[in-house]
């Protein structure tokens, strides 16, 4: 974890705790999860975690920030993410039957395991000051990152029917919400 700031006050330091304590256990759902023969599957069962871990890590911002719109965007995240996940599980027994080849599955997997360790680093060493929303935005937008590579990755494979709207909601729900987070940033 990079400190830009020598003296983290008692709310950062609260703040990220939890954040740490949240981060390890997406990292953890996600290298522990139980891989099948089946793309669709695979992205899912990595996802769900994924997912969680923005609905916890803006449930704690949520805690602390005095800004509207930020509130607005963590807020957001909420709903779409427990949406997300509810639609995901609802075809994930669909999905697991649609299977794919030992080539797509490890090939997928690598371009996976690639950005899942990127977005892991960025995640644990972003910048930490004692400005818990820029704070935020700075861990949340690599989060947002990894899953719109994770989901355009898993559109170029034959996957089930039912996760391909799924995957463009993240793609486009995502990328407007970096673009909202960038802006917010250069505005604080």
């Amino acid at each position: 974890m990079r400190h830009c700031h020598n003296l983290l006050n008692p709310d950062t330091e609260r703040y990220l705790q939890k954040y740490n304590r949240i981060l390890n256990e997406m990292i953890r759902g996600m290298e522990e999860a139980r891989l099948k023969d089946s793309i669709s599957y695979n992205f899912i069962v990595q996802m769900v975690p994924h997912h969680l871990a923005a609905i916890e890590m803006s449930e704690n911002l949520l805690s602390y920030c005095p800004i509207a719109a930020l509130k607005e965007i963590a807020e957001g995240i909420i709903t779409e993410q427990t949406r997300g996940i509810g639609d995901m599980l609802e075809i994930e027994d669909e999905c697991e039957a649609c299977r794919n080849t030992p080539c797509q599955l490890n090939k997928f997997q690598g371009r996976i395991n690639q950005i899942k360790q990127l977005m892991f680093f960025q995640m644990r060493h972003a910048c930490r000051d004692n400005n818990i929303s820029c704070n935020f935005m700075r861990e949340m937008i690599p989060h947002h990152m990894g899953a719109v590579r994770m989901s355009k990755a898993a559109l170029e494979y034959d996957i089930c029917p039912g996760l391909v709207p799924i995957l463009q909601s993240i793609v486009t729900s995502q990328e407007h919400g970096i673009m909202q987070m960038r802006e917010l940033m250069r505005k604080n």
